[in-house]
């Protein structure tokens, strides 16, 4: 396992349009002993409830969100993109219903808090679950917008994290 040392919020400085939008971030839970994680690029960091927080979305199809919805927390771990896209693209694309794709897919699973993240991490943001807010037709503002994103209604659940810690190597 790799030796990861705890950072303040208030020294990460990385962008979460770079991280998120083009790195890409695994999230990751464990519900009664199982662990999964998937590969997201839509989500952010911000400021709620006067905490650090990380907003997600996660549709409903996915075995992930199983395990998110059965736990108290998550993690967020972000590898480096260009040394792992090949796992990154695969851990998005397969679903961990039916096979073990961490472990396919060469990965290993830490803990933090007891809450799961994957060890080959640059970064990770351990996460306690506040807020799940599910989508639908009428949470668009814009008509035509959810049907641009969403044309077989497969919506995504929207889910507020409070940062409990950042790990870094």
């Amino acid at each position: 396992m790799n030796t990861f040392q705890t950072m303040d919020s208030k020294d990460f400085k990385e962008s979460p349009f770079q991280l998120i939008g083009n790195e890409w971030m695994l999230i990751t839970a464990e519900k009664d002993g199982v662990v999964n994680t998937m590969t997201a690029s839509w989500g952010g960091l911000g400021v709620m409830w006067n905490m650090d927080v990380v907003f997600t979305v996660i549709r409903k199809s996915r075995f992930t969100k199983e395990l998110i919805d059965g736990a108290d927390s998550f993690s967020l771990s972000f590898l480096n993109h260009k040394d792992y896209q090949k796992e990154l693209s695969y851990l998005g694309t397969v679903s961990g219903r039916t096979e073990d794709k961490i472990k396919k897919a060469n990965l290993n699973v830490n803990y933090q808090e007891g809450v799961p993240f994957i060890d080959e991490a640059d970064k990770v943001l351990i996460c306690k679950k506040l807020f799940v807010q599910k989508m639908d037709t009428d949470s668009f503002v814009l008509p035509d917008f959810g049907d641009k994103f969403y044309g077989n209604k497969d919506y995504h659940d929207l889910y507020i994290g409070g940062i409990t810690s950042i790990l870094t190597r």
